[in-house]
């Protein structure tokens, strides 16, 4: 498995609105066990999955070159502009 450099610097959404919803879940709740924990790791995860999850778009699946979204999903949004 290689990882592309170039295609990190796209910014195209690859994460699909399920994964989207996890990610805003596991943020915030790791962002409030690391404010009773006094964790920085924590808080910066939780600050990672919050922002990937509002994106819509990974850079280390963009490395990958891995997208989550469902084609179904794109159809919609196309047809809704």
């Amino acid at each position: 498995m290689s990882f592309d450099y170039k295609r990190m610097t796209k910014f195209e959404h690859n994460i699909g609105e399920n994964e989207k919803k996890y990610r805003l879940y596991a943020g915030a709740a790791l962002i409030a066990i690391s404010i009773f924990t006094a964790s920085i790791a924590l808080l910066l995860v939780g600050m990672v999955l919050i922002g990937t999850g509002f994106s819509g778009w990974c850079p280390a699946y963009s490395g990958m070159g891995k997208n989550t979204c469902d084609p179904s999903e794109n159809d919609q949004t196309s047809e809704d502009n």
